[in-house]
Order: structure tokens, then sequence, then C-alpha cells
């Protein structure tokens, strides 16, 4: 049976918004509102209020502060007492008249914090109450304390509770140009664009030429690429045309002239990635000790970094030891972009190991193989669902202690089915920007898919600069 006498507490939000008035508060009463701390939440607070502490905003930064990753900013604990103040108690009607805070501790990013409002005192002269404003995370430990004195609401008030638009952030120009930034400066690099007869690939070629980052060689046939670019009017420029009769003949050569350093990159047209990779990784072709892989860089607004998938293009059912070069030219790419010590989640459909699936058995060898250091530069967890890799929240959900969970930089993907699923919904779904290059040979390659951008082509030609600069710098010393 309920007790008439209990304080009444309200835990969730309701279709209306109903206010209590002062004669319906007693002194006792209480309301309760819990959230969990989002990224996101982050995001909004900091653009709302325009507090970009970097203690709030720049992860990097963050991790040499003293709590070592992102927090929220105080007022966001603030603004929720004000929540449940202005909507449930007392409600619609109410008027702060003052507010003290105190901070406890930070609150972090999958955080849940419960707010606890107390009313602690009435004046019936003024209508005026205090409330005892209580904030404790998920561990129970005090977050903010404070108190509040509103002017309480004497009149009745329900309404429907108006729905707010859904917020997406997002800057697409912003995010190309930081990562465009990374290449400003960089001496171009002369690259072959193997069979460009297509108009996204000239396209691709003469924006990359323009921008300043590669100096395009065009290889294929001369008649045919002269008449696209008159066409779609061009401006070929100085720009060589090497002439080749067709596809096949057309990558042969611009291997022999990658292997030659006559170009110092390859980037695909309008052949197939099968025919520009086989003449890669023939005998006389690019091949070094190491494995080829593709890593795409892909930067999703909701996530506080760009992530790095691997493989997604290249090797279709790769092994425990084509893994092992997979990943290890993910680190390598990502410390070249500026991740000191990359997080790598090894990726599978369960975070317990069974024989049943290999995916599970190769993620705990790499982790193993990881601590005895055949693999480098990372912090490698596996096997790890794609939610908890990338969601702090699922993570804690699912009980996981890990350095990666929740924090990962390098998603490894079981195999190119799965890692190219990954990547296109995050490319098509979530409003991400991205770019990607194939590493292990003796220069980098990029590869085009046929729906790709030309932003996005441009931006994998300037991953292109990147890997060849700095294998530029280690031949010059």
């Amino acid at each position: 049976m309920n007790d008439p006498t209990a304080a009444p507490v309200v835990e969730e939000l309701s279709e209306f918004i109903e206010n209590r008035t002062y004669e319906e508060i007693r002194v006792g009463d209480q309301a309760v509102l819990t959230r969990t701390l989002r990224p996101e939440d982050i995001q909004l607070f900091a653009i709302m209020s325009g507090d970009v502490n970097p203690a709030h905003v720049d992860p990097e930064y963050a991790r040499s502060s003293m709590f070592h990753e992102v927090i929220a900013h105080g007022m966001w604990g603030g603004a929720l007492i004000s929540t449940v103040l202005g909507t449930e108690f007392p409600g619609p009607g109410t008027i702060y008249v003052s507010q003290t805070l105190n901070f406890s501790r930070p609150v972090k990013v999958g955080d849940t914090i419960t707010i606890t409002l107390t009313c602690t005192q009435k004046f019936a002269h003024n209508k005026h109450m205090i409330f005892d404003c209580l904030c404790t995370n998920q561990d129970g430990l005090k977050v903010i304390g404070g108190e509040a004195e509103v002017l309480a609401p004497t009149e009745k008030i329900k309404r429907a509770r108006m729905a707010m638009p859904e917020i997406t952030i997002s800057d697409r120009d912003a995010r190309y140009r930081r990562l465009f930034g990374r290449a400003r400066g960089l001496r171009p690099v002369r690259a072959a664009f193997v069979h460009p007869c297509d108009v996204s690939s000239l396209q691709a070629a003469f924006s990359v030429r323009d921008t300043g980052f590669l100096e395009p060689v065009l290889i294929g046939p001369e008649a045919r690429l002269r008449a696209l670019i008159e066409q779609h009017r061009f401006k070929l420029g100085a720009t060589r045309i090497v002439n080749l009769p067709h596809s096949h003949a057309a990558a042969a050569h611009a291997v022999e002239m990658a292997r030659d350093e006559d170009v110092e990159a390859l980037v695909q047209g309008s052949l197939t990635t099968e025919e520009l990779l086989r003449a890669v990784i023939a005998p006389q072709g690019l091949r070094t000790a190491r494995r080829l892989s593709h890593v795409l860089y892909i930067d999703v607004p909701s996530y506080p970094r760009p992530l790095f998938i691997t493989d997604m293009m290249v090797n279709i059912e790769p092994t425990l030891a084509h893994k092992v070069d997979i990943v290890q030219n993910a680190i390598d790419f990502a410390h070249l972009m500026g991740v000191p010590e990359p997080k790598v989640a090894v990726l599978a459909g369960l975070e317990t190991v069974t024989p049943r699936m290999r995916a599970t058995l190769d993620a705990a060898a790499l982790c193993k193989m990881a601590e005895r250091g055949q693999i480098t530069g990372g912090i490698l967890d596996g096997p790890l669902g794609f939610d908890n890799a990338v969601s702090l929240i699922a993570a804690r959900t699912a009980g996981l202690k890990s350095a990666v969970a929740g924090y990962a930089d390098i998603l490894l993907a079981p195999d190119l089915e799965s890692g190219n699923m990954l990547a296109k919904q995050l490319e098509h779904l979530s409003d991400a920007i991205s770019g990607g290059v194939v590493l292990g040979g003796h220069v980098p390659i990029v590869l085009a898919n046929r729906g790709d951008s030309v932003e996005s082509r441009i931006a994998s030609c300037v991953l292109a600069l990147l890997v060849a600069n700095q294998q530029r710098t280690r031949r010059a010393a």
C-alpha cells in the first residue's frame, strides 16, 4: 500500500509539464532527475556558452591535465538543477532568486549524474522556498552541492511538453580544413594518376594540383584524356600526360615510375582496384617486407577525435600474420597523424574469446603479441564490439575496464567485408568526412570508390602527401 505521507519523487519526464504550487509542496519533498554525460553534451554547452576551455574540448590537452581526460563544464551540472526547478519542482511559474554551488569532483564522459532537490524551508509572507541541491555520480559520490532560493508559483499550470528539435553538431568544411592544414608548408609530391579517364578522377587531379598538394602526372590514352579535359573545360596547363594505350599498360608504367622514383605516390583513376594492385604486387612491383593494407581516416561529428579504420579495401580475409602488419601500418600512420600512442580496438562480435569465432582468437593473440613487443607503438585491446570500442557509456555499462574501450583511435576490422560496411555506414549516415591511403609499399597509394566526393579524394591525396613526405625525409636522413 502506498504511504500517503511519503515525500513524492519525480524520476522521469512525462508528456506534460505540470507545476506544484507553493501550497502543494511540503518541507522534505524531493524531486530527482538523472542524466548521463555524452561527448555531444560538452560540445553543445561549449557552443552555447562560448566556453572553449581546452579542459573541456581538447582531448590532447585534457590528457595532460590533472584529470587526464575531457571533463564537463561545471555549469553543465548547474544547468540540470535549473532544469528540475523550471520544469518539475516547483515547475512552470518558478522564478529563480539565488543559487549557490560547490563543486566537489569533475564529471567525465559516461558519468551518470543524479540531481536531487529537497525543499528545506518555506516563507509564507513572500512565497519563497529554499531547496537543498545535491548532484551525485553513479558511484554515489558528491559532484555538486548547493542551495537554491526561488519564488514559487501560486497558480496551477499544466502544459504539453514542447518537443525540441534534434541537434547535430557538424561542420564539414572546418573538419576538412583541419585535415588539409596538416599538409600546409610541405613540398608538393609528384603523383601518378593512373588511367584517369573519367570526370571524377580528372577533377581530383586538377583540384589537388591547384591546392598545391600534388603535382599530377596523367598516365593513360592521351587523346581520350585531352578530349575529356576539353569537354569539361579543365585547365591542363603544365600538367604532364604520359601516353599509354590502356589501363593495364598505364598501371604497369606507373609502378615503374614509382620504382624509379619519378613519382612518389600512385592515385587510382578509372581502372579497377584489382588491376592497379596486381601491378603493385607483381615481382617487379612496389612491395616491401610489410604487407600492403588500407587505412581510412574518418572524422565523425559525434566522436571527439578522428578514427582510423583498417582494412576496408585490400585484405579480404586476413590471417593473424596479416593482421600484425595491418595493425602496425595503422599504428605508424596514427603516429604520423599526431597520435603518439594510439589505442587499437580489435573488433569482433563478442567481448569474450571463443574458439568458434576466429576473430576473437586473433584479437586475443594480437593483444598478447603487443604485450611481447611484436607489435609496437600502440595499446591494443580486444576482442571488442564496435559499441564498446567507441562508447565509454556502453563500455561502462558492460563493465569493461580497459584503456581502449570507449577511447579507440584505431578500429581493426576482422575482415574486408565488415571493415567496408562499417566505414561506409559512418560515411553515409553520420556526416563523416574521410580519406584513405594504402600503406606498406614503397610509395603510398590512393584507391578510389566510385561514390567518393571530390573533397574525399583530395583528403586521400593529402594523406598520401603526408606519408610520401615522411618517406622522403627518411631517405634524406
